[in-house]
């Protein structure tokens, strides 16, 4: 039954010519982990997470730095002690995108672009959790998750007065880093910079311009935590991400915020594309990602637009039920991504985890940063991973044979 409400409501909104954006934000947060075909439990290790409560930016009014209905952005920050009193971690939040008048107005009136409707506490788990046995390198930094709520991974700057909405991706960065630093950032001797999904193409977008912050003898680095959007081709032989994203830095104005390196000979629009953009981050960066990405198979690789006859539904909704053909296509997408990383790789400065599962952000669940049966690459999980190569112990640069022979991922598959 509830089937069939859904669907009868995505066929609404595809009457209504907004379903590609409605679709997008859909996928990123109503995702489901389904994990009993793998014997893996979903239990929380910790069934009483650190509840960290919202603080608004108050001084953002001033710089018209606002969420995209006109309130102000926010943060929510838990100090670190000890060892870790002067190591910071910003965390970006994810969410989508919105690309046109209408899903932008949609979007407004949630979470994703009002404070109004964002949880006053937010639970910090994974890499953001206070427990030194759920996340040994970062327990005990000041740990900040920067709420997203201008649906341009922090990059717009422009308005539409007709709908009311406001696109300050860029000045909402601007003002959450100034009252961060005021906020004793500015003393950091170890910052690291993350983020995920949408905020983890933030991560990637902002990791130069958040070098800049700080003095040489600050140790900065930056993690992309399923931040690699390709600009593939879908089933149809569309493109469907570079719709989207045309649609996004044309609305919001993005253009002027994005990285020189890349719009001096590139168009706006490929320059919203990690894949131009990582070879020339000077800052060290980790990329975090699964080769088979779960919002891009949803959202990019083969959504409802470009399937219209729903061949690739059941493939889609869970990666077991894809014939072979589908999945040959979806070791195609896993090739592109190894070789949009492949000059990236290179620097020995640079950390990689590409595992083969189906999944999407690794870093915020418990149970796939850190936990005794987190997804490894050779023996080493995530957070070990992260830590090894942000504390220079060793390189990282693990790349997972392809599917299926990973049997410790946390497949995503979608109700």
């Amino acid at each position: 039954m509830h089937k069939l409400l859904l669907l009868w409501v995505l066929w609404v909104l595809l009457l209504r010519g907004c379903v590609d954006g409605f679709q997008l934000h859909l996928n990123e947060t109503e995702m489901a982990y389904n994990l009993e075909g793998y014997g893996i439990s979903t239990a929380n290790p910790n069934p009483n997470p650190l509840m960290v409560p919202l603080t608004l930016i108050h001084a953002a009014h001033a710089t018209g730095a606002v969420c995209l209905d006109g309130t102000l952005p926010g943060y929510h920050l838990h100090r670190g002690y000890g060892s870790g009193v002067n190591s910071w971690l910003i965390h970006l939040e994810g969410g989508g995108w919105c690309n046109n008048i209408r899903n932008c107005v949609y979007r407004k009136k949630t979470r994703r672009g009002s404070s109004v409707y964002m949880e006053k506490q937010l639970p910090f788990t994974g890499i953001l959790s206070n427990n030194a046995e759920e996340n040994p390198d970062f327990f005990n930094w000041n740990r900040v998750k920067l709420r997203y709520c201008d649906g341009a991974s922090f990059t717009g700057d422009s308005q539409d007065k007709a709908a009311q909405l406001y696109f300050r991706g860029q000045r909402i960065w601007l003002a959450a880093m100034q009252d961060l630093m005021s906020k004793g950032m500015r003393y950091a001797n170890k910052v690291l910079l993350s983020g995920c999904s949408a905020g983890g193409l933030a991560s990637i977008l902002h990791c130069d311009e958040f070098r800049d912050l700080f003095p040489g003898t600050t140790k900065v680095k930056c993690l992309s935590d399923a931040g690699l959007f390709l600009d593939a081709t879908d089933v149809s032989g569309g493109r469907t991400l570079r719709n989207m994203f045309r649609g996004v830095v044309n609305l919001q104005g993005a253009k002027e915020n994005l990285p020189r390196t890349c719009t001096s000979h590139l168009d706006p629009t490929s320059c919203f594309f990690p894949e131009n953009l990582i070879a020339n981050i000077k800052t060290p960066m980790f990329l975090l990602n699964a080769a088979y990405d779960a919002w891009q198979v949803q959202a990019s690789l083969a959504p409802p637009s470009a399937d219209p006859h729903g061949y690739w539904r059941e493939c889609r909704m869970n990666h077991a039920r894809c014939s072979p053909s589908q999945t040959q296509f979806l070791q195609g997408f896993r090739i592109e991504m190894l070789k949009a990383i492949r000059g990236f790789s290179m620097s020995r400065q640079n950390g990689l985890f590409i595992n083969s599962c189906f999944a999407h952000c690794q870093t915020e669940r418990q149970d796939t940063w850190f936990s005794d049966s987190s997804p490894l690459i050779r023996n080493k999980g995530i957070a070990q991973s992260v830590g090894d190569w942000y504390f220079d112990r060793t390189g990282v640069k693990e790349i997972d044979c392809p599917y299926p022979c990973d049997r410790t991922c946390h497949n995503l598959v979608f109700r």
